[in-house]
């Protein structure tokens, strides 16, 4: 559970549709493999350029988020972080679920491996 500069990231292993802002059709398939209340770490060959405006679909445990944000962090032919600037309201839901329930099994492994 890395730490940033705007609080805790947790792992998650999902899979996420991401697009351009202006062109909403041209969805990449990505992975989410790291989130946070306030963005998320995709895995892709191709990743956007810094600073592009973007909408994000999360699909995790038959749940749905989606939201818009910027890309902030590119790690070439690997990945990349996007920021989150706007959630629709009933995703929000789902991202604090999501984020809980990483956190409860932070919390289970830690105390599984002291136990040893």
């Amino acid at each position: 559970m890395p730490e940033d500069r705007h609080g805790l990231r947790f792992s998650l292993d999902a899979s996420a549709e991401i697009a351009p802002e202006g062109s909403p059709n041209a969805t990449v398939a990505a992975r989410a493999t790291e989130l946070s209340l306030r963005g998320c770490y995709f895995k892709l060959a191709s990743p956007f350029p810094l600073e592009t405006r973007v909408l994000v679909k999360i699909f995790h445990e038959n749940e749905y988020f989606e939201a818009k944000g910027n890309i902030v962090h590119v790690t070439p032919a690997s990945g990349m972080g996007v920021a989150f600037r706007e959630i629709k309201p009933h995703c929000k839901n789902s991202l604090q679920q999501w984020i809980l329930s990483a956190l409860h099994n932070h919390n289970t492994e830690e105390e599984e491996a002291s136990a040893w």
